[in-house]
């Protein structure tokens, strides 16, 4: 790892251990709601998978809820950490690794982890290069717009008490971006949409507590080494109530899931259409390329 890395991948790696160990009650919300609307797109596809991989979903609960589904015979769990991975059939790799063979799996799903690579165009390719033909790739990963309020509260209350403000909310990708590195990845009939996650709280220290909990801490290799003040945090909490809270008093926070889906390319597959013609839905596409062959 160079000095030019944007994520720091060993307190990465730290965090989701931490995160593990805590293991705290609902603070898992967001993989949750990831799973179930991962098992509804997989529901869409009315084919069997033989070989299924779980890419770096952290606690597994993705993969025990597409295992639920019926259509996958064998999961397979990459992790960073033997210790996530516990009993589950799995192998451990970096974040920037995909330890497959050629052709190997018919279905791969990373939950909520590709935004941390460092080359997000690589791994999609060894994604790619990993599902046989007519494979399929199924994506979610937090997207810009997410956690807005917090990191508006933060800068502006650092801004204030200091004069200049340290990175402490990683940047997420937009949707076109996620749109172009499946193309550029080589997936057949790639399809990009978002979904809203709006939650509450009492005040942006329960927020915290729960990203925390979530392995979500700052893993920027830019952050600050040197701890917060306590000033700072109460600032940034008084104006996160200010500029974003309910008028009965709570907070809100935004998650947006930025989901894909891509094919490894097959001659039965339909071709996209020409160019600014009628778009399909995810649904109709999925549909239409799960037939008998």
């Amino acid at each position: 790892m160079t000095d030019q890395s944007l994520f720091d991948q060993a307190f990465l790696a730290l965090q989701r251990r931490r995160a593990r160990a805590r293991a705290t009650e609902g603070a898992d919300f967001l993989l949750r709601h990831v799973a179930e609307d991962l098992a509804e797109r997989l529901a869409a596809v009315s084919r069997r998978f033989s070989v299924a991989v779980e890419l770096h979903g952290h606690t597994g609960i993705v993969g025990e809820r597409l295992l639920s589904s019926g259509s996958i015979d064998r999961l397979i769990r990459i992790e960073t950490d033997p210790l996530l991975i516990g009993q589950s059939d799995g192998k451990v790799a970096s974040l920037e690794t995909v330890p497959l063979e050629p052709e190997t799996a018919d279905l791969i799903v990373s939950p909520l982890s590709l935004h941390l690579t460092q080359d997000t165009p690589g791994v999609l390719i060894q994604i790619n290069r990993a599902l046989k033909p007519d494979g399929l790739f199924l994506g979610a990963m937090p997207g810009a717009g997410t956690l807005g309020e917090l990191r508006e509260a933060l800068i502006a209350a650092e801004s204030e008490l200091s004069g200049g403000a340290a990175p402490r909310v990683i940047p997420f990708p937009d949707i076109r971006d996620a749109g172009a590195l499946m193309q550029r990845a080589g997936f057949a009939l790639p399809v990009t949409d978002v979904d809203t996650l709006t939650v509450r709280y009492s005040d942006m220290f329960g927020l915290m507590r729960d990203l925390r909990a979530m392995g979500m801490a700052n893993p920027l290799s830019g952050r600050s080494r040197r701890p917060a003040s306590r000033a700072l945090f109460l600032r940034a909490a008084e104006l996160y109530a200010e500029r974003f809270s309910d008028p009965d008093g709570r907070i809100r926070a935004t998650f947006r899931i930025i989901h894909m889906s891509g094919w490894r390319p097959h001659e039965s597959q339909q071709k996209p259409a020409r160019r600014g013609s009628a778009t399909v839905s995810l649904a109709d596409i999925l549909k239409s390329t799960s037939g008998e062959y």
